[in-house]
C-alpha cells in the first residue's frame, strides 16, 4: 500500500544510497516503511547557510517543512539558552551507524535486547523496532519531556519501544544485558556501565568527541575476556552527552608566579591545527586531552587570534598572525600546562605518522575502564593516548 510519505522516503532513500552505498533490504525496507515527519514537531530549525540556523514551521510552510523532514540533513528540534539542545539526527548517519551496529550480521547471532541511548524524537527507536522487534527495544533519555514525546511519535507511527527515563552514563541495569547499546549522542570515553551492561560477543556504536574535536564515530566489540576493541570510523559530528549534573569545568586559578608566561614563534600556524582538517584535529583531540579553541577575528589583539584554553587547569595560549605572509607565528602561552607546546607537538607526530586518517585509530578498553588508543600506520602500531584509570567492579 502507498502512503503519503512514500515518494519523499523514496528520494531520500535514493540521496543516502548515493552517498554511502546500496543498503542491506531490511535497512532500506525499514526506512521507507518509518514514516520521519511523524517525529518532528511543527517547528524545526535548518541551517541558514552563515553559521546559524531559520525556523521552518509546519502551519506556515507545509511544503516546506515536509520536504526538509524528508532532507539528508539534521534537523534542530530544540533550543536551550540559544543553543541546539536536540535534534533529529541526519538520517545518513543514522543508517551507517546502525549498519556499524551489525544488527543483520550473518556471522553473528541476531540481537536479542538492543539499548538505544538518547531517544531524542524516536525515530532512530523506531527504526530498530522495524529491524527487529519492538519487544527487544530500550531506548533511555535523560529529558522526560523528550522521552515523553519520543513515546508518543513511536506509538503514532505504530511502534512501542519501552521508553526509559534515566542518565545514559548510567545504562539501563533492569533491562541488561543487551547484545548491542547505540548512542545518538558523542562522548570521550566509554562508561562503565556500558561494559558492565553489554553481553560477550556484543557491539557498542557510539559518535566521539574531545573538547578539542567533535568527530568520528566509534564501533567496538566485547570479547570474551571482558575487554571493547574496536576503531574509529571518519564521519559523524554529534551534540554531547549530557547528564543531570551538566556543568562545565571551572579551571583552577594559578598560583602567585609558579608559572609564569613564555613568549615565543612557532612554524605551525593556527590553521593547521585549528582550520578544519578533520583528521589533524581528531589526533590533537586525542593527543592533549582538555584543550579548547576558539578565533578572534576582532582585530583587537592581532589581525587573527587564536586562543586555547584547558577545562582542567588555568592554562592557556594565544597564537597570533600578523596579516602578512608569514612564516612563523607569534605565541604567548602561561600556566602549570604548555599548550602550545603540546599541540605543535602532536600535529608534529601526527605528520611524522603520514597524516593518518580518522579511520586508522583503534580503542581498546578495560572492563574497568582503563582506555588505550592506538594509530596503524604503515610503520606500525603506535599509542596515542593511555588513560590507565581503572575504577575497579562496583
Amino acid at each position: 500500500m502507498t502512503t503519503p510519505h512514500a515518494a519523499f522516503a523514496e528520494a531520500l532513500l535514493c540521496d543516502i544510497t548515493d552517498l554511502i552505498g546500496e543498503l542491506p533490504d531490511t535497512y532500506a525496507r525499514a526506512l521507507r516503511r518509518v514514516p520521519r515527519h511523524l517525529f518532528l514537531p511543527d517547528r524545526i530549525w535548518l541551517r541558514d547557510g552563515d553559521g546559524g540556523y531559520r525556523p521552518c514551521d509546519r502551519t506556515q510552510d507545509p511544503d516546506g517543512w515536509m520536504a526538509a523532514a524528508y532532507t539528508d540533513t539534521p534537523l534542530v528540534t530544540q533550543f536551550t539558552d540559544d543553543v541546539p539542545a536536540s535534534s533529529a539526527s541526519m538520517p545518513s548517519m543514522v543508517l551507517r551507524m546502525l549498519l556499524l551496529a551489525g544488527l543483520d550480521d550473518p556471522a553473528a547471532s541476531p540481537p536479542r535486547r538492543v539499548m538505544e541511548l538518547g531517544a531524542g524524537t524516536g525515530f532512530h527507536a523506531a527504526l530498530l523496532c522495524e529491524l527487529l522487534d519492538e519487544r527487544a527495544v530500550t531506548t533511555l533519555e535523560l529529558d522526560s519531556l523528550l522521552a515523553a514525546q519520543a513515546e508518543r511519535n513511536a506509538k503514532t507511527a505504530g511502534y512501542a519501544p519501552e521508553v526509559v527515563v534515566g542518565d545514559a552514563a548510567l545504562g539501563w541495569s533492569p533491562g541488561a544485558p543487551y547484545d548491542r547499546i547505540v548512542a545518538t549522542f558523542s562522548v570521550d570515553r566509554l562508561p562503565q556501565a556500558w561494559l558492565q551492561q553489554i553481553t560477550s560477543g556484543g557491539r557498542i556504536v557510539t559518535p566521539w568527541t574531545s573538547t578539542w574535536c567533535c568527530y568520528g564515530t566509534l564501533a567496538l566489540a566485547v570479547e570474551p575476556d571482558g575487554v571493547a576493541r574496536g576503531r574509529f570510523h571518519a564521519f559523524a559530528s554529534f551534540m554531547p552527552m549530557r547528564r543531570p549534573d551538566d556543568t562545565r569545568p571551572t579551571p583552577r586559578p594559578a598560583q602567585g608566579d609558579a608559572f609564569p608566561s613564555q613568549t615565543g614563534t612557532s612554524p605551525v600556524s593556527p590553521w593547521q591545527v585549528a582550520g578544519g582538517d578533520l583528521d589533524a584535529e581528531f589526533h590533537i583531540g586525542l593527543a592533549v586531552p582538555g584543550a579548547v579553541y576558539a578565533w578572534d577575528t576582532s582585530g583587537v589583539h592581532a589581525p587573527t587570534r587564536l586562543h586555547i584554553t584547558d577545562t582542567t587547569s588555568s592554562s592557556w595560549a594565544t597564537v597570533d598572525y600578523d596579516g602578512r605572509q608569514a612564516h612563523t607565528y607569534a605565541f604567548t602561552q602561561a600556566g602549570p600546562r604548555r599548550l602550545w607546546d603540546e599541540i605543535t607537538t602532536a600535529y608534529t607526530e601526527w605528520e611524522a605518522l603520514g597524516r593518518p586518517g580518522t579511520d586508522l585509530y583503534q580503542l581498546e578498553v578495560s572492563p574497568f575502564g582503563r582506555h588505550h588508543i592506538t594509530v596503524h600506520t604503515a610503520t606500525g602500531q603506535h599509542t596515542v593516548r593511555e588513560d590507565r584509570t581503572e575504577t575497579g567492579p562496583r
